[in-house]
Formats: structure tokens, sequence, C-alpha cells
């Protein structure tokens, strides 16, 4: 499998140093992200689920631990408006360019505010989604925060 997409292209391009797992993707797992850590072997607390949201009038992207559930109030306060809510699947693919199981923060057709999961950034390497189904990149926090220019908040 091909492991270029518009994700890695973006952390080659920012100078980045990252590592891509590969997994069997499963399309029927209840949830994703905690799918993709049991497969790999990573703790779930440092393989962030990509979401994207609607904080106000504002699309935006959310990376939140795998087993933990993002707050909508905390992530309205975190964005300065008065309500957030999930995208629908069908939205979220057409303003990032990738399939649901796939999204990535990095490499999106339309860049988004992002916020990320305080907590997370404690760990020495995290892992996102690198762009497809089945692939995984691991990078330094700081890195994921430099190059998306990431607010850290508390969101779960």
């Amino acid at each position: 499998m091909a492991k270029s997409t518009p994700a890695t292209l973006a952390l080659q391009n920012a100078g980045v140093t990252f590592q891509l797992h590969e997994y069997d993707y499963d399309p029927n797992a209840a949830r994703i992200g905690m799918q993709a850590a049991e497969a790999l072997g990573i703790e779930p607390a440092r393989l962030l689920k990509t979401l994207m949201a609607k904080a106000g009038d504002e699309i935006v992207c959310v990376l939140a631990p795998s087993d933990r559930e993002v707050n909508l109030k905390r992530l309205a306060a975190a964005a300065g408006a008065k309500s957030a809510a999930m995208l629908g699947a069908a939205e979220a693919e057409r303003i990032t360019g990738y399939h649901v199981g796939g999204i990535s923060p990095f490499g999106q057709k339309k860049r988004a505010r992002v916020f990320v999961e305080q907590a997370a950034l404690a760990h020495p390497r995290i892992v996102v989604n690198g762009g497809r189904r089945g692939l995984q990149a691991e990078l330094a926090p700081a890195d994921l925060v430099l190059v998306l220019n990431a607010t850290a908040a508390e969101l779960c």
C-alpha cells in the first residue's frame, strides 16, 4: 500500500520527523480510534482521534484521546463560541477530503482551526491518523502543535 497521503506530504513539507504505523482497519469497529490503538498496541491515551465539529459558525478540527469523549461545552468555550456540535460523516469527508476512519488533522482540503486535548500533550510521542484508513503517524506533540497551530485545551 502506498504510504504517501496529503497528511504525510504535509508532515514532510513541514520538516517533521514522524513514524508511520499500519494496521488492519476494521470498518465495523464500534470505536475506530480504540480499534487502531488495540491493533497497534498503543495506549489509547496517546492515540488521538480526529473529529470535525462546528463551534458557533466555524468548522474546527478536534484531537482527543481515543478512549475519551469530547465535552461539547468545553469545546465551545475553547473556541469562543456559544455552542458546538459534531459534523456528520458526509460533511466531515467533504470538508477534509478524507474518508471517515482516515481523517487526519494534517493535509486537509480546507484548513480548520485545530484544538487538541491538553492532557495528550504530556506524552513524549502521540499518534494521529496518517490520512487513510489503517495508517497512523507518530510524532512529537510539540511538532503537532507547531505545524497545526493547535490550541491546547481541556476538552474531555
